[in-house]
């Protein structure tokens, strides 16, 4: 069953037909791809071997029977074929004689055509030769109608070359390479135009360059001009407006022609000093040129288009602006002496305007070329340089004639470049700096006028002969004085000449100082706050120094003294009138908050008591000269009777010396009580110092002895002096009160005279002491000379018993006077 099974499973075995079939079928595929010679062999003969066993042996038999039948179908198609070779054969043979003669009739009829076409074979050539030619000719015509429009395109660059028109060189060049050279790019002179083109733009931008730094070159020389020009028709613009707005303000205050170097000057409508040539140069010259009219700027525009067209723009304004701000910096470096002349500030002015003048056109007629960014960054740094340069040169200056009319330079450069849109608001605070050193110039230069007014001073009262000198005095001065206007021709003035020299002299130096403040833009308010302030430096600072200075000079005697306090009494009156003066200049009033007052009076207040110090110091001096005469022999046995000559000598030069108070003019109530208390206090201070010195005399450490005849001798002295004190020398005093500052030298001598000392002993300390001002110290000193000087005169006086009670008498003084005198130290 098993086996059944197996066998059941098992693919039965194929028949013998099937494989013969098979076989015949594989051996045909083998011989069908021998007989095809497209495809190998190799795999071919390999399938062959690769079979069975025994393939080999059928294939060859295989093979065998395919030749065998290979054979006998040719062969029977050989035999097919022989008879119609051979028919062909035949026939080729009897064509071959007519052949043979058609090549002969052939050759003979070629021969003679040959003959016959040879010479329309020459005509044809020539007509194809003369056809050539045409076409070439026609070809030449096409290629030169392309060619010439590039010539002449090119001999047109040449003439824009030679006739410096770059501009339009380039938009040829640019038309050649762009449309005419590519169409004949193919030959070689067009070849070699193009290889020229990049060397002309080159050529191009070098002229161009060139030209450029020319320009640059040119306009460095001609900014002078230009700023020149510009600041003119500014100034003439502001003429013309100040000259509408003076319309409206005529009448406010008449400004006199002003003067500090001896030049002449016209007071132009917009506050400027000018020489008369000077304005009618100005009024002459009416043309009005710009920047235009005096530079060419077409260098510029040329190279900027160059440049343009290159391609380059870039470097090119980057080359620009670096040369102009090089050349900014050489504009802005002034010259070393500019501060001497003010022709070497208008000079740096012009220069610089006119670089900004420049700048500015530029900046409106190109495209970008300069920003308005890179004008204010170059007039940044050009103000900064300025403002310095200023600053450190008007330092320098010290004539106010040059910094008034710089001032004015600096207002009129500041106008010009305001209206090319520069801001300019640091150059009007730099005024206000400028302003200060102007008014350092009028304060060194009126201390000078103050000093030489006072050099030739006399001293002494105005004498009026007429009414006229009178007024015009007055005209000078504001003095009112209704005694002195009731007294007759001729009479005197109490001020000295110098008083209204002085006061006329403040009101220049007001006007002067009013001149900077023209054309500022400043409010009445800000010029009447200068003015004041200008002045008052004036008085407290300059008038005040001149003073103090003259009352210290040594030829200053107590006369001219006197006659200076006077003086200040009446500058002191006149200060109100200056201040009305400032504000009819000004029309501001007084009662404003903010307005500054003078300080003249206390000026004049402290000039006057220093000249009232100087009198008390020069009398104390020439007391103390007439003292150092003085020649005591102070061992005198008995005195000469009468005062010593160099007592009588100062007291009469003391009287004399007060008659001048008393006869200074005292019709005005102010002046008698001022000379009165003047000469109270010198004749009080002098009879005081008199009396010290006096005092000092006696107590000299290095007088060691005093003879009573030298005590009688000193006495007879002071009693001159009390004479003096009780004369009354100085009306005024009450009662003996002069005398008491002789009060100390009459206790002390009447002492010693009366030999009292049992009296001033006793009553020592009491307020009713006869001797209360006598000090112990100083009667102990004097005391101890004396008793001295009796040691050593009377040598036998110690056999006199009235001398040696009188020595014993001294002696127990003596003592009592050191017990007082440690009493007073403990």
């Amino acid at each position: 069953m098993a086996r059944d099974r197996v066998h059941a499973a098992l693919p039965d075995p194929p028949s013998q037909g099937e494989e013969e079939n098979k076989e015949e079928k594989t051996f045909g595929n083998i011989f069908a791809e021998l007989e095809s010679v497209d495809l190998p062999l190799g795999t071919t003969l390999r399938s062959v071997y690769d079979d069975q066993p025994n393939a080999h042996k059928r294939f060859m038999e295989k093979l065998d029977a395919r030749i065998r039948n290979h054979d006998r179908e040719i062969e029977k198609m050989c035999n097919f074929h022989h008879q119609g070779f051979v028919d062909a054969i035949t026939e080729l043979l009897k064509v071959r004689a007519d052949a043979e003669k058609l090549m002969g009739q052939v050759t003979d009829t070629n021969r003679r055509l040959q003959e016959a076409g040879r010479e329309v074979t020459a005509q044809t050539e020539e007509v194809i030769r003369c056809r050539i030619q045409q076409r070439n000719m026609a070809t030449t015509v096409e290629k030169l109608q392309l060619c010439i429009p590039v010539l002449e395109m090119y001999s047109k660059l040449k003439e824009q070359l030679e006739s410096k028109r770059y501009y339009a060189a380039l938009k040829t060049m640019e038309q050649l390479e762009k449309v005419y050279i590519p169409r004949v790019s193919q030959y070689r002179f067009c070849q070699i135009m193009a290889e020229n083109l990049p060397r002309l733009r080159e050529e191009i931008k070098e002229i161009s360059m060139s030209d450029l730094k020319d320009f640059l070159e040119s306009i460095r020389k001609h900014s002078d001009k230009v700023g020149e020009t510009a600041m003119r028709q500014a100034q003439q613009h502001r003429t013309f407006n100040s000259a509408v707005a003076k319309q409206t303000s005529i009448g406010h205050y008449a400004k006199p022609v002003y003067s500090l170097n001896g030049r002449t000057h016209s007071h132009s409508p917009n506050g400027l000093l000018m020489d008369d040539d000077v304005v009618d140069e100005e009024e002459a010259d009416e043309e009005v040129l710009t920047a235009q009219d005096l530079v060419d700027f077409s260098p510029v525009y040329r190279c900027l288009h160059i440049y343009t067209v290159l391609g380059d723009r870039e470097t090119f304004e980057n080359y620009y602006r670096k040369q102009r701000k090089k050349q900014a910096r050489l504009v802005l470096q002034p010259q070393a002496n500019m501060h001497e002349t003010v022709e070497g500030y208008r000079r740096y002015f012009n220069q610089i305007v006119g670089f900004f003048v420049v700048e500015d056109h530029i900046l409106h007629a190109t495209q970008g070329l300069v920003t308005r960014a890179f004008t204010d960054e170059l007039w940044n740094m050009a103000l900064s340089k300025i403002i310095a340069v200023l600053r450190t040169h008007s330092s320098y200056c010290d004539d106010p004639d040059l910094v008034l009319e710089l001032k004015n330079l600096i207002v009129i450069f500041a106008d010009t470049l305001q209206g090319y849109s520069f801001p300019v608001n640091r150059l009007f605070d730099l005024l206000f700096e400028v302003r200060d050193q102007y008014n350092e110039t009028l304060l060194k230069k009126w201390a000078l006028v103050f000093r030489e007014i006072f050099e030739l001073d006399n001293y002494s009262p105005i004498p009026v002969e007429t009414e006229e000198e009178y007024k015009l005095v007055i005209s000078r001065f504001p003095f009112h004085d209704a005694e002195i206007e009731k007294q007759d021709f001729p009479k005197k003035l109490p001020m000295s000449q110098s008083v209204p020299q002085i006061y006329t002299q403040v009101k220049e130096f007001i006007y002067a100082s009013l001149k900077f403040s023209e054309s500022l833009h400043r409010s009445s308010t800000e010029i009447d706050d200068m003015l004041r302030k200008s002045t008052n430096l004036l008085l407290t600072r300059t008038l005040s120094t001149c003073l103090q200075n003259l009352i210290k000079k040594p030829h200053i005697g107590l006369t001219e003294l006197v006659q200076i306090i006077i003086n200040t009494t009446h500058l002191e009156q006149a200060c109100r009138y200056l201040e009305e003066f400032i504000t009819n200049i000004t029309n501001v009033s007084p009662e404003t908050v903010h307005t500054t007052r003078l300080y003249g009076l206390s000026t004049f207040k402290d000039a006057r008591h220093a000249a009232e110090g100087e009198i008390y110091t020069k009398l104390n001096q020439k007391i103390d000269e007439f003292i150092q005469l003085a020649d005591y022999e102070w061992g005198m046995a008995e005195s000469d009777g009468r005062a010593s000559g160099y007592l009588m000598d100062l007291i009469n030069f003391l009287r004399s010396t007060f008659q001048v108070f008393t006869h200074l003019p005292n019709n005005n109530n102010d002046h008698a009580s001022m000379s009165g208390k003047v000469a109270q206090t010198a004749c009080m201070s002098a009879c005081k110092h008199l009396s010290t010195s006096l005092m000092q005399m006696l107590l000299d450490t290095e007088l060691k002895q005093i003879s009573m005849g030298a005590i009688q001798q000193f006495n007879l002295d002071v009693i001159q002096c009390e004479l003096f004190a009780s004369s009354d020398p100085v009306p005024g005093f009450q009662g003996d009160t002069l005398q008491l500052a002789f009060i100390d030298l009459r206790q002390l001598l009447d002492l010693f005279m009366v030999w009292d000392w049992s009296t001033y002993l006793a009553d020592y300390g009491q307020p009713t002491s006869k001797y209360l001002r006598v000090n112990p110290a100083t009667a102990l000193a004097l005391l101890e000379k004396m008793k001295d000087t009796s040691k050593k005169n009377n040598i036998f006086s110690q056999f006199r018993k009235n001398d040696r009670d009188k020595q014993k008498l001294i002696e127990t003084v003596v003592k009592q006077l050191r017990s007082l005198v440690n009493g007073m130290s403990s």
